[in-house]
C-alpha cells in the first residue's frame, strides 16, 4: 500500500461532477505531480483530501488509515500539510507568528497553564518559537521573521506558506499552485528548495501546476485531470507524449504541439 491511496475520489457540485472517480497514490519520498486545465477538478481533488469538502463517495487512506470523515484539524493531525492556490497568510500576525500557529497546536500544555503563563506554557511557547524559525530558516525567510506578510514580496509569502504547511509535522505535502505569480528565476529556486525539503524530511510530495517546468522537472509520476476525470496518468516523458493530454490543453486543432 502506497503511503497516500486515494480511491474513487467523486464530488459534485449541484450537477456537475467535479471530480469523478479519481484514483491515485504517493509513496513516501515521492513527488506527484496534478495537472489539467483550468476547471478539471484539481484544487477540488486537495479539498476533498484536506476535509474542506466532504466526498460524495471514495476513500482517502494515509499509512493504511481511513481519513475521509475526519474534521480538517484531524487531518492535518495525521499528517496532510497543505498550501492554498491563494495565498491565505494572518496579515495581522509576524511572518514568525503565522508560521508558530501551525506548530501550536500541537503543545501539550492544559487550559490552566495557558491562563496562568506557568512555567509549561512558557517552555513550550519558546520550543515552538525556535521550531518556527527553523522552518523559516529552510526557506531563506529568517531574516524576515519580525515582518508582516504583506509587506514580503509575492514569491517569498508563497516561501512562508510553505514553512507554516512544514511546522505542522507533514508526511505528505500538498502544494496547490506554488510557483503561480514567480518569475523565472524564482520558478527555478522553488524547484531546487523542493526538492531540498523532500529530501530532509522525506515525505512525498503532490503538486499542482501550470508551470511544465516544475511538474516535469520535480515529478516522478503525473496524473492528468480532465472534466473531473482522470485522463491519463505516468512519467513525464510519458504524459509529454501523450496525444490526449495535449488536445485536453490546447485543443484538437494543435494537437501537433508538445505539452
Amino acid at each position: 500500500m502506497s503511503l497516500l491511496e486515494v480511491r474513487n475520489l467523486t464530488k459534485s457540485f449541484g450537477g456537475v461532477r467535479a471530480v469523478d472517480d479519481f484514483s491515485f497514490g504517493a509513496e513516501q519520498g515521492e513527488i506527484v505531480g496534478i495537472i489539467g486545465p483550468n476547471g478539471a477538478g484539481k484544487t477540488t481533488a486537495f479539498n476533498l483530501i484536506t476535509g474542506v469538502y466532504p466526498l460524495d463517495r471514495g476513500s482517502i487512506l494515509l499509512e493504511g488509515k481511513e481519513l475521509a470523515g475526519k474534521e480538517q484539524f484531524e487531518i492535518t493531525r495525521s499528517g496532510i500539510g497543505r498550501t492554498f492556490q491563494n495565498i491565505r497568510l494572518f496579515k495581522g500576525l509576524s511572518v514568525l507568528e503565522n508560521v508558530m500557529t501551525a506548530a501550536d497546536p500541537y503543545s501539550p500544555y492544559g487550559l490552566f497553564s495557558l491562563f496562568t503563563l506557568g512555567a509549561a506554557f512558557r517552555r513550550r511557547e519558546r520550543e515552538v518559537r525556535a521550531a518556527a524559525m527553523e522552518y523559516l530558516a529552510l526557506v531563506g525567510l529568517e531574516k524576515y521573521a519580525d515582518e508582516k506578510p504583506s509587506n514580503l514580496p509575492y514569491g517569498l509569502q508563497r516561501k512562508l506558506e510553505i514553512a507554516r504547511a512544514l511546522a505542522t509535522g507533514p508526511k505528505v505535502l500538498l502544494l496547490d499552485e506554488p510557483a503561480a505569480g514567480l518569475n523565472p528565476s524564482e520558478v527555478r529556486e522553488f524547484i531546487g528548495l523542493v526538492g531540498e525539503l523532500r529530501e530532509r524530511f522525506g515525505f512525498a510530495v503532490l503538486v499542482i501546476e501550470h508551470r511544465m517546468e516544475v511538474i516535469m522537472t520535480l515529478c516522478s509520476r503525473i496524473y492528468v485531470l480532465n472534466f473531473g476525470k482522470l485522463l491519463a496518468s505516468g512519467t513525464p516523458a510519458e504524459i509529454r507524449a501523450n496525444h490526449e493530454v495535449t488536445e485536453a490543453y490546447i485543443g484538437k486543432e494543435d494537437a501537433s504541439c508538445s505539452v
